[in-house]
């Protein structure tokens, strides 16, 4: 038994040789010589773009097109438009304090801003106009529901969906919108939740991937992709038991050659164990799983005065990235998963290559045991 692409769904319907994703981690880690070297080894790169402005796309969509001709996917974070959130006037006035309680960690790390951000993230109308004059393979999306209208003209130029759910209800929602696949994203996985808004703010559903995955499969008719803690081919053959019929890997990829991660960052994945990742709302106002440092310890106090994402992950941003041009872990934001202590440094090909073994081999010797 194998991962051949011959009798998988998600393989013939986005036109790649192996069920295997590379997850879209925003920030630069998904460079794109990581995305082709993906998609070339047969499985599905995803450039991560939450963060980056429509030329910055345009540029590596360019590039990652110099470098393969295999499809190939860009993430997006579904966002409202800047100044347009939901309790925005509440959220300025939170911004404003919490730029002063802020003032300590950038003196820590000599960040110097004289003033808080005017604007919290990009337009994500913007950033998606550009996926869709350049066509792009698959759009992949998270934190919420693709509208009607984006999921229509996707459709119509041909380009492939993937949306993100941590909850059955939030993957029910994006199969009625009419996604092509959907990730059933565990409280395991690294980096943000997610989650919907409206669930932001509170306790997040942290639903492990080994109960979200068949209680989605269950549900859906769209391919089911599992995330969260998936590593090596013991975990993508127990996604593929549960009912995923491709998997998505993020954390596997973070020590790998062409990531873009930090080299303290990824020396921080590679030294990590079970119990080094923390879940924090502190950090950018949304709850995310990294590996614990003195940022998120000293920002959880003040957790109940700090603003949502976006507003507070512009604040700190400053501060992280002050902390990474010092090789600084102690203030950055390294984002990881539950399983980081099993990353690899291999080159991203050459990971390709093992899951696929590995899967094999765990999917052969089930097959010879009985109960």
């Amino acid at each position: 038994m194998n991962l051949s692409s011959r009798s998988n769904r998600f393989c013939t319907l986005f036109q790649i040789r192996y069920p295997l994703i590379q997850a879209g981690m925003a920030g630069g880690s998904t460079t794109p010589a990581l995305v082709a070297a993906v998609s070339e080894a047969g499985g599905l790169g995803t450039l991560g773009a939450g963060y980056m402005t429509p030329e910055q796309i345009s540029a590596a969509i360019r590039e990652i097109r110099s470098r393969t001709d295999r499809p190939f996917a860009v993430n997006l974070f579904i966002l409202p438009e800047p100044g347009q959130g939901p309790h925005e006037q509440e959220q300025r006035q939170k911004a404003d304090e919490a730029w002063r309680l802020l003032a300590p960690l950038r003196e820590k790390t000599g960040t110097r801003e004289e003033r808080p951000p005017a604007v919290w993230s990009e337009s994500y109308r913007e950033q998606l106009a550009v996926l869709l004059e350049e066509r792009v393979p698959v759009f992949s999306s998270t934190f919420d529901v693709p509208d009607a209208a984006t999921l229509a003209e996707c459709a119509r130029l041909g380009i492939r969906t993937i949306g993100t759910a941590t909850t059955v209800r939030e993957a029910a929602a994006l199969e009625e919108a009419g996604v092509d696949a959907i990730v059933a994203q565990g409280s395991e996985a690294g980096g943000h939740r997610g989650t919907f808004p409206g669930d932001s703010d509170g306790e997040p559903p942290l639903i492990g991937t080994m109960a979200l995955v068949p209680q989605i499969a269950d549900l859906v008719r769209v391919p089911v992709i599992a995330a969260g803690g998936i590593m090596d081919g013991r975990g993508i053959a127990a996604a593929l038991a549960l009912g995923a019929e491709a998997v998505q890997l993020g954390t596997a990829f973070l020590a790998c050659a062409e990531s873009g991660a930090h080299a303290v960052h990824k020396e921080a994945v590679l030294a990590a164990r079970d119990e080094s990742t923390v879940l924090t709302r502190s950090v950018s106002g949304k709850h995310a799983r990294g590996i614990r440092t003195a940022l998120l310890d000293e920002l959880r106090p003040l957790d109940s005065r700090l603003p949502s994402y976006p507003a507070q992950n512009a604040l700190t941003q400053g501060i992280r990235r002050s902390a990474a041009k010092a090789g600084n872990p102690a203030y950055m934001a390294m984002w990881a998963g539950q399983a980081a202590s099993l990353a690899r440094r291999s080159g991203a090909a050459q990971i390709i290559e093992e899951l696929v073994r590995e899967t094999g081999e765990v999917l052969n010797r089930l097959s010879g045991q009985k109960l």
